[in-house]
């Protein structure tokens, strides 16, 4: 592939670089239980510091985003003059893509009362694989001055991990495709920049927001939006040529084909309409629907949408036209099961759209107090768990 997916897929790999040295773009772990890697590679990513987040600090630290009861735990400890030091232990309950490392080292360094309390903060990197029950971090200090953060760091470790183990599940189903983020309009955009660098740090090639590349500094990609085809009366090819007109020729141009559900009608006249400037064409027919081109034996409740035989007919119908360089992107309604199929089945598509299926897993973590001045001391059913692979955060 040329032009703009290569180009995010390369900035991605050396963007990871954010404070010295370049970050780790091994091959994908596999499902399951992934197996340690307590050695690693010269090349593992750097961690991004606090300050890229831009957290709300005083609203964090006055408590505005935590559980009442962390926050009240911290006004008895304070009133009462107890400063205990102990060892909280961070564990997740679902094996995965760790994402929110970053983030949660941020909350607890720029938010802990009084500021600039000394935390041993132990952890994973974004990107590793995990194993359920796993330590994942553990932080050692005064329990005053971080029992009001627990709430919030463990909500950006499951938000993350959760989008970056479906967006890896996605990249490894489809092997050397590019898999493009396209899940901004589910969630409220204050979390774009969180949600964008999760599926990033999963694998994905692209994302559809500004915001949701800021923190690995790739820009906002897409497509020519049905909304654009309508604004000029629902003629494809001429929204085409207008965005192929107006656009800067670095951005890729992909033609979405569906809005007069013929797609491989549409995408022949758009690339003869653009030639070489066209990159690849979009499949996003509704899940309702089977496409005109579909014969009346393919019109079967499997094949309404983007299915197997619309592909193909896309295909064959550039490839007899000459257009033979066209890309095919899927999307609508995909997940990795259904690209699962279209890898098994041979189906000739070359990127996948996926939205709304990255937000539909969760992933989980506790923290527990489990040592207090060096002693072990934890709830029943919790003990410390060392884990070999915790790395030293520098403060």
């Amino acid at each position: 592939m040329t032009g703009e997916v290569v180009r995010q897929g390369h900035h991605l790999e050396r963007s990871r670089s954010v404070e010295g040295g370049e970050a780790q773009t091994g091959t994908a772990s596999p499902r399951g239980r992934p197996e340690p890697e307590p050695k690693r590679s010269e090349t593992q990513r750097s961690r991004l510091k606090p300050q890229v987040f831009n957290l709300p600090v005083e609203d964090i630290r006055a408590g505005r985003y935590s559980d009442k009861y962390f926050v009240r735990t911290r006004e008895v400890l304070v009133a009462e003059s107890r400063h205990p030091r102990v060892l909280m232990q961070v564990f997740t309950k679902h094996a995965g893509v760790l994402c929110g490392t970053d983030e949660a080292v941020a909350v607890l360094r720029l938010c802990c009362d009084p500021p600039g309390s000394p935390l041993v903060i132990q952890a994973l990197r974004d990107g590793d694989p995990i194993s359920a029950e796993e330590t994942v971090m553990t932080i050692e200090g005064d329990y005053a001055a971080f029992a009001h953060l627990e709430t919030v760091y463990l909500g950006v470790l499951a938000r993350g991990t959760g989008v970056a183990t479906l967006v890896q599940e996605a990249v490894e189903v489809v092997a050397d495709r590019p898999v493009f983020f396209f899940a901004a309009r589910f969630g409220h955009y204050l979390t774009q920049q969180a949600d964008g660098y999760a599926a990033l740090v999963g694998g994905a090639a692209g994302v559809s927001t500004d915001a949701g590349g800021e923190r690995m500094a790739i820009p906002g990609m897409g497509t020519i939006p049905h909304g654009l085809i309508a604004a000029y009366d629902g003629d494809t090819v001429a929204a085409s040529v207008a965005f192929d007109g107006q656009i800067d020729g670095a951005v890729q141009r992909i033609a979405l084909v569906d809005f007069q559900n013929n797609c491989p009608e549409t995408s022949v006249a758009v690339a003869r309409a653009l030639g070489r400037r066209l990159w690849g064409v979009r499949l996003d027919t509704a899940g309702d629907l089977w496409d005109d081109s579909l014969s009346e034996e393919e019109r079967t409740p499997e094949n309404k949408g983007v299915s197997a035989p619309l592909v193909w007919r896309t295909r064959r119908a550039l490839d007899e036209a000459g257009f033979d360089w066209v890309k095919i992107v899927v999307s609508g309604g995909f997940n990795a099961e259904r690209l699962r199929r279209f890898v098994a089945e041979g189906v000739p598509f070359d990127a996948a759209g996926v939205g709304s299926w990255f937000f539909s897993r969760h992933a989980e973590f506790t923290a527990d107090v489990v040592m207090v001045e060096g002693r072990p001391c934890a709830k029943v059913g919790r003990s410390y768990r060392p884990n070999p692979r915790l790395e030293l955060v520098p403060p």
